[in-house]
């Protein structure tokens, strides 16, 4: 009886081992979950690719009320090998010489190389516009003379990136219900650009680049992990700061999205603070427009709700909001049709 009672007593001691592991296993998965949760509630709304279309009203809600969001579970487009391998090669190109770096030139007005402005003396940039039309990875290689493992990196990102922004392009429309077929997204203009900004200890609390919106549709932006900055407003016009967070990227809407949504999608404003006394980068890749006129889908407007904005190419959106100087938004109102202007 009493080995028997001491068998059982082990027996009891190794079952309370494991559920004590069982227990703190589920308490750090907890921890995590509420981690990812404050992540999302403290900032802007996070979408799991994995899970559509579940996640769909949720994506429209957040492209509605924020006009951005942390997209969650994008590896198996854009895996998390090639983010990393792209930030090592921007950092390499961004080291060149500047008079190599200039070879990048503009197809339109601040496309090619950017070596800061009097708005924007921390920011220096360099990219590709309307790829492969006007402007092919090849040929941006060799200007900046990238070696071969940078032209394989660079192919493939920027190869991912459009698979990602086409996927992002049909939820949306699904959303409306639409089919994305019908829409023709894959011949719409594309761009890539690789940001760096010069923070140094005399420029902490200074602005890296000024309020504005993107002109385009929608764009992905791959930060530095670890390096803070980027900034969104929010619909009371208080900045929300927009950090880094492990395994995911940020997707933001631009002033098409507006105008595609007839109003309905917000374009998000947002800025870079110089937070701390560091290099900082990021990518951003964008799906701008179509090359006819872009209008208010034709599923959203009806007798409650009006044709918003007149019909306009996107580079003649572009074109404008340059020639104006409107770089946050204001342009759109200049766009709107004579029932919407006062």
């Amino acid at each position: 009886m009493k080995e028997s009672s001491a068998a059982n007593i082990g027996e009891g001691s190794n079952e309370k081992h494991v559920n004590l592991r069982k227990r703190e296993k589920q308490s750090q998965l907890l921890i995590s979950r509420q981690k990812l949760e404050m992540a999302t509630t403290c900032s802007i709304p996070m979408i799991d690719l994995h899970d559509f279309p579940n996640q769909s009203s949720k994506l429209m809600a957040a492209c509605e009320e924020w006009g951005c969001f942390r997209l969650l579970n994008h590896h198996d487009i854009l895996p998390s090998t090639l983010m990393s391998e792209m930030n090592s090669v921007a950092k390499s190109l961004f080291d060149l010489p500047v008079e190599i770096k200039r070879r990048n030139l503009d197809v339109v007005i601040g496309s090619g190389y950017t070596a800061g402005t009097e708005k924007s003396p921390l920011y220096e940039a360099m990219g590709m516009y309307d790829i492969p039309v006007r402007y092919d990875v090849e040929t941006f290689c060799s200007q900046l003379d990238a070696t071969p493992h940078q032209r394989e990196i660079i192919t493939k990102y920027v190869g991912a990136v459009h698979e990602l922004l086409m996927s992002i392009a049909e939820k949306l429309a699904e959303g409306f219900g639409v089919k994305s077929e019908n829409i023709g997204f894959q011949n719409w203009m594309f761009q890539f650009r690789m940001n760096k900004y010069h923070f140094t200890p005399q420029t902490v609390g200074l602005t890296g680049v000024e309020t504005h919106t993107d002109s385009g549709f929608i764009y992905i932006v791959q930060i530095d992990e670890g390096v803070c900055g980027l900034e969104v407003m929010d619909k009371s016009g208080h900045f929300i700061p927009v950090d880094p967070h492990p395994g995911t990227i940020i997707v933001n809407l631009g002033d098409i999205a507006k105008v595609w949504s007839n109003g309905r999608f917000c374009n998000v404003k947002h800025r870079v603070q110089c937070k701390e006394p560091t290099i900082r980068l990021s990518i951003a890749s964008g799906l701008l427009g179509p090359r006819e006129a872009i209008e208010p889908l034709a599923e959203l407007v009806n007798i409650d709700h009006p044709c918003v904005y007149v019909p306009t190419t996107y580079e003649d959106y572009r074109k404008f909001r340059f020639s104006k100087d409107l770089q946050a938004g204001e342009a759109l109102v200049l766009q709107q049709t004579s029932s919407f202007v006062n």
